[in-house]
């Protein structure tokens, strides 16, 4: 594996009104793993996706993203730099087939703009021919091509899960930053998605990923980051993060 840091974020701070909700977090994520941050409900997880994404602004903090620094001022921007992202909640385009939601994603990655959208020339239909093809080549890829054309309101749960990853995927991301993927997905449908993320991993794509499963993600992550208020209290290897007490503390109380 490459000792590349793929993401780099240092002293990033966050408060919303009174509420410090991220204190002074750090982390280092290396090009190719699997990196999750789990802590109890409240702990900061999705404000720190946020944050790194763009939705929110930090109050302090320095982003890098392969070495190069980047402002997290807005999603499309951070689109851009390269840091895909999905959500807690699915947010599908419902009437659209599952191929046209991949294709949007796709677009952030052309260049004919409005004006070859309004007159179709050549540079721009054969633009279009080529977002159709890798589209459908990423729907193979997470083993929904057989639904290209069906309305994504009419998949089932986990293969809207899997059509999420997909529309991320096609932005040509260094980063891959998925917000709880396995919610309300059965024994199964959670099999699946590991072997996917696996899968993922192995095409030489950087994960970080938020899920509340810890047993999905000791058998998952290369390593972890855990936070509690906000702050983290523990990074490390699955096998150290099982056996630290801060942790231990966090899930369960004082006493075990």
């Amino acid at each position: 594996m490459s000792e590349q840091i793929m993401l780099n974020i240092e002293g990033v701070n966050k408060s919303f009104g009174g509420l410090q909700a991220l204190s002074n977090v750090n982390i280092q994520i290396k090009k190719g793993q699997i990196y999750g941050l789990i802590g109890p409900n409240g702990a900061g997880k999705t404000t720190l996706f946020n944050v790194i994404t763009g939705l929110y602004q930090p109050d302090t903090g320095k982003f890098e993203l392969a070495g190069k620094r980047y402002s997290p001022s807005a999603p499309h921007e951070v689109a851009k730099v390269g840091i895909a992202r999905t959500f807690q909640n699915i947010r599908l385009f419902g009437e659209m087939t599952a191929l046209e939601n991949v294709m949007v994603g796709r677009h952030v990655r052309t260049h004919q703009g409005v004006f070859g959208a309004v007159f179709q020339h050549a540079a721009a239909r054969r633009e279009e021919r080529e977002i159709k093809q890798r589209a459908q080549e990423l729907l193979d890829f997470v083993g929904i091509g057989q639904f290209a054309g069906r309305t994504s309101k009419f998949l089932s749960y986990g293969d809207q899960r899997r059509l999420e990853i997909a529309r991320a995927l096609a932005t040509d991301p260094q980063l891959l930053a998925l917000d709880e993927p396995a919610a309300g997905m059965n024994a199964t449908e959670k099999l699946a998605l590991r072997e996917l993320l696996v899968k993922i991993k192995a095409e030489g794509k950087t994960i970080l990923l938020i899920e509340h499963d810890v047993k999905l993600m000791m058998g998952l992550c290369d390593r972890l980051t855990v936070l509690d208020y906000g702050k983290p209290i523990a990074e490390g290897l699955p096998s150290e993060i099982q056996k630290n007490p801060a942790v231990i503390e966090a899930y369960l109380g004082g006493g075990h």
